[in-house]
């Protein structure tokens, strides 16, 4: 009988490998293995490994998992292995039926789909059509080995190619929607979900093909796109590059190499290529709960490294805030700061493989990087910023179901909060006059649909009745002439059509970093969007607060009372909000 895969999964995660061999094989610890002498021959001097979900001796050769460890010393069949573990780990195997049978092989199919898929956009890469996809690549600094090893490829630029070629192989339409390869339309027809795209094949665990990302050329967006999830493929449970990963964290047992978790397919493959194996990234996602534990199967204490950007360190801060419920003593994380601006991937192509090897050299324990981002939160300057300090950093070491690591977090906790020095409130920074940030709204509003015009089909109504300057008014007038006749709305085609209507001054002057930062080419569309409605927002609500300011102080001429007193006091502090970039308290 074929027993499910996922059952067989499950139950090899379930069995401690450790634990079942310590029974027959007295191991001792060897950093983050377990060594021993081997079981199937005599030796005195110990050379049989145990890690975490398998064996090896480097005597005699012997190899296996839990269930071939059963097997063979035990004289037992495949089945009864499986029963006796299944046993003790409290599951229930699979009993033979039709439905099993046909879910294993249905399974099985979708595995044969995507490898097929993925040495057709292999072969693509290389071929004409793949010639700029190619190129890009190339220019990453990835070499062509590199490449290959990662089985990176080409959709095609149209659709309606992969689906002739696997169809010839005998693969229908039907079995590339149920892989993630294709979608219906409600109407039984069926279209590619990939194209145009650079290829990054998605594997599991054991190296098999579950899904593909793709990387879109230009300014196209989403810029990156997952495959979505089927029967294989789980996100959240899904690490990328961790099939290639793994020989990494087993070849290095005394030194116990542990993952780097960094943001994205590029910072994998580049972080490889430049000599760190154990680098791995979600997909899309943060990290999850499953995640977590994935990465503790190898590491005490997994690095994560994310961009060092405002939504690096928002990434790094959701992660802690998931984490905290989960440490134990054996299972913590460490977090390495990027410069400012630099992901692994651009910090490795410009200042070589050792500047990264620094960053991770100097990665810093949960414990501080938790006090520092409760510190810039809170402040301590002051006796009350102290107290609420302190109020937070004990809030969040209960946030730890480890009563003993919770104690130990509040301790230290504390200490670092008393071994802080005294800072004086910083003196205030210049920032922009509340006037010059007013005026320069109309200007940022353009900026970002220069960058993301893909946002003009929801936002054209709100942009037409903006009361424009003259120069805005012109470059609004042939983003729309532009917009009716060209249905990929993407960045470098808008700019070009501008700069040949002779708007190139206009257009510069709209996407200059001064006075104000806009938002910069390739932020996320729904940030994209979400800037450019609060923006949108205080720039129509500001003349409504004027007008409120002004009535208010006729009425408190006419009358001096305490509520028109009030009144006025909160419509100012509303408007002076507004001025300076929050309407936090506008109405």
């Amino acid at each position: 009988m074929a027993l499910p895969e996922p059952f067989l999964e499950e139950l090899r995660a379930r069995t401690p490998l450790a634990e079942l061999i310590r029974g027959r094989v007295r191991l001792v610890r060897s950093g983050r293995q377990w060594k021993g002498c081997c079981p199937f021959h005599d030796e005195k001097t110990p050379s049989f490994q145990v890690y975490h979900d398998h064996f090896h001796c480097y005597g005699c050769g012997a190899h296996g998992d839990a269930i071939s460890y059963v097997m063979q010393t035990q004289g037992l069949g495949f089945m009864e292995a499986v029963a006796q573990l299944a046993a003790a780990a409290g599951l229930a195997v699979p009993q033979p039926n039709p439905e099993a049978a046909a879910a294993d092989e249905a399974r099985q199919d979708l595995f044969a789909v995507l490898e097929a898929a993925a040495r057709a956009f292999s072969r693509r890469l290389f071929l004409p059509e793949g010639k700029a996809a190619l190129a890009y690549l190339r220019g990453r600094g990835l070499s062509e080995q590199t490449i290959r090893d990662f089985g990176l490829g080409w959709s095609g630029e149209g659709r309606g190619a992969l689906a002739a070629e696997l169809g010839r192989e005998g693969f229908s339409k039907l079995r590339l929607a149920a892989a993630g390869l294709a979608k219906e339309d409600g109407n039984l027809n069926y279209y590619e979900f990939f194209f145009n795209r650079i290829m990054f094949p998605i594997r599991d665990p054991r190296g098999r093909v579950i899904s593909f990302g793709g990387r879109t050329l230009g300014e196209g967006q989403p810029k990156y796109l997952n495959g979505p999830e089927t029967e294989l493929f789980v996100k959240r449970r899904t690490l990328y590059g961790l099939d290639r990963a793994r020989p990494a964290f087993r070849a290095h047992p005394s030194t116990g190499s542990p993952p780097i978790v960094v943001e994205g397919y590029m910072d994998v493959i580049a972080l490889h290529q430049a000599g760190f194996p154990t680098a791995v990234a979600p997909l899309g996602t943060a990290l999850t709960e499953e995640h977590l534990h994935e990465l503790w199967r190898f590491a005490d204490a997994p690095v994560i490294c994310f961009d060092g950007d405002a939504a690096g360190a928002r990434a790094a801060e959701r992660t802690i805030e998931l984490a905290l419920p989960l440490l134990t003593h054996e299972h913590t994380l460490a977090f390495a700061e990027l410069p400012d601006r630099e992901d692994p991937d651009s910090l490795v192509r410009r200042a070589g493989p050792e500047s990264f090897r620094a960053v991770i050299a100097a990665a810093e324990p949960l414990f501080r990087v938790l006090y520092r981002l409760l510190r810039g939160r809170t402040g301590e300057a002051t006796p009350e910023q102290r107290a609420a300090l302190r109020a937070r950093l004990d809030a969040a070491a209960r946030r730890i179901l480890d009563r003993a690591l919770a104690h130990e977090y509040r301790r230290t906790l504390r200490e670092l909060s008393f071994l802080a020095p005294r800072r004086r409130p910083a003196a205030p920074q210049h920032r922009p006059e509340p006037g010059a940030i007013a005026a320069d709204r109309p200007r940022q509003l353009v900026a970002i649909l220069l960058r993301q015009p893909m946002l003009l089909p929801e936002l054209e109504e709100e942009l037409s009745r903006l009361d424009l300057p003259p120069p805005l008014a012109r470059l609004r007038a042939a983003i729309l002439q532009w917009w009716e006749g060209v249905p990929p709305l993407d960045s470098s085609g808008l700019i070009a059509h501008l700069n040949a209507a002779g708007l190139a001054t206009e257009t510069a002057k709209v996407l200059a970093r001064v006075p104000l930062p806009v938002c910069p080419a390739g932020v996320d569309p729904a940030e994209a969007r979400a800037r450019w409605r609060e923006v949108y927002h205080m720039l129509m609500t500001q003349p409504r607060l004027e007008e409120d300011v002004a009535v208010r102080r006729r009425d408190l001429a006419a009358n001096m009372v305490p509520a028109i007193e009030r009144q006025l006091a909160a419509s100012k502090v509303a408007l002076d909000a507004v001025r300076r970039g929050s309407d936090d308290d506008a109405s």
